[in-house]
């Protein structure tokens, strides 16, 4: 085959003007279950400069010379057919498709970005980043199958704007330098890869993962209440979390989300942490509702709760809901026990909010589970 080659390419050369043919391809990265379009352009350049008149009053030579263009142009559908005829350099590569190593380095860089900026709450962007993928997916009502993780649609004004998301620019502006570098990703993909990561860089389990959501524009904006309202009762704990699906168990295990991070007096009105370790996942919220007294506190701000002891810790209205109602509460004692089983329990739902309103073309067991710096 390849002496055959040869020989085309020699009669090529003896019977026209030299031509010279270039094919370039440029593929336009997307997430996964996307369109792929590839564009392919061809340019032509003549060889050295023939004299005007070769062909002039040559009908053998005009002959000659479309019969090489076509031949020229038949060699090139086989190189498009078979490549694999032209060697290995000819070879043409599909559009890029995005693997699991390839969403494991967009989590690498994650956590080195979480451990390089430590300009944020107790050196940490890990908390806020976990409070955008959670306010992202928490909006998903199951009776209209509208809101959820699919679309990142807090891009906008209209939702970024609500006051339970006050805040969270800070964690979108610290992930834009991130899909600068990886543009393939989706902002939707990327903000639940972020919480993934969020969690198991502070210390906490391996929440799986998979990709597929696809961002959208502002007319899929959600509606203002559909977060929860620190300031309400079981009644409406149990409104918003089970308008998403969840049952009490998993509603308590969510709430384990409140070890980490803080409140501020600019966004929520509230102020302060709820354990001593906010940069760490552990069970110790459960532990301290249980074993510490609580008192109101006693300031100008909304009502909320403070540690009689220290008086450095806060719990809001809703948490303390999480020991006074009796179906919450023996899941918080049993959470507060072991640390094992509030882990296990609180990756299976926070995997299921992650995942809320997705329109997957994957499967449950088809889940990533990304390594950890620790790891």
């Amino acid at each position: 085959m390849a002496s055959a080659s040869r020989s085309f390419s020699r009669a090529l050369r003896t019977a026209a003007p030299s031509f010279r043919t270039t094919s370039t391809r440029s593929a336009r990265f997307a997430a996964p279950q996307q369109t792929f379009r590839q564009q392919w352009r061809r340019g032509y350049a003549s060889g050295e400069q023939e004299p005007a008149d070769k062909f002039e009053g040559n009908p053998t030579g005009l002959i000659w010379g479309a019969g090489a263009l076509l031949a020229l142009a038949g060699g090139y559908g086989v190189y498009l057919q078979k490549p694999e005829w032209f060697g290995k350099e000819a070879n043409i590569k599909g559009p890029f498709i995005p693997k699991f190593d390839d969403y494991q380095k967009v989590y690498d860089v994650i956590a080195k970005r979480l451990e390089e900026k430590d300009d944020y709450d107790d050196g940490s962007y890990g908390p806020v980043l976990l409070r955008l993928a959670w306010h992202a997916s928490g909006t998903y009502d199951k009776e209209t199958g509208t809101g959820g993780s699919n679309g990142a649609t807090m891009r906008f004004a209209p939702e970024g704007d609500h006051g339970a998301n006050a805040g969270l620019k800070a964690a979108r502006d610290f992930l834009e330098p991130v899909k600068e570098q990886f543009p393939w990703i989706s902002y939707s993909d990327l903000w639940i890869l972020a919480g993934v990561a969020a969690i198991q860089e502070m210390q906490g389990p391996k929440i799986p993962y998979r990709p597929g959501r696809q961002d959208r524009d502002v007319s899929f904006c959600t509606p203002d209440g559909r977060l929860p309202d620190a300031s309400q009762g079981s009644s409406h704990i149990r409104a918003i979390f089970g308008r998403m699906g969840f049952n009490d168990q998993q509603m308590v295990a969510l709430s384990g989300a409140h070890a980490l991070g803080r409140c501020h007096t600019d966004r929520s009105g509230f102020d302060g942490p709820w354990t001593f370790s906010p940069t760490t996942l552990t069970n110790d919220y459960y532990k301290l509702l249980l074993e510490e007294k609580w008192a109101w506190k006693k300031w100008n701000g909304p009502k909320q709760f403070e540690d009689v002891k220290t008086k450095s810790l806060m719990m809001l209205p809703t948490d303390m809901e999480i020991i006074k109602d009796k179906s919450f509460r023996k899941h918080a004692e049993r959470y507060a026990k072991d640390n094992d089983v509030f882990f296990k329990e609180f990756a299976e739902a926070v995997t299921q909010l992650f995942e809320l309103g997705v329109p997957f073309t994957t499967s449950e067991d088809q889940r990533w589970t990304f390594k950890s710096s620790f790891d």
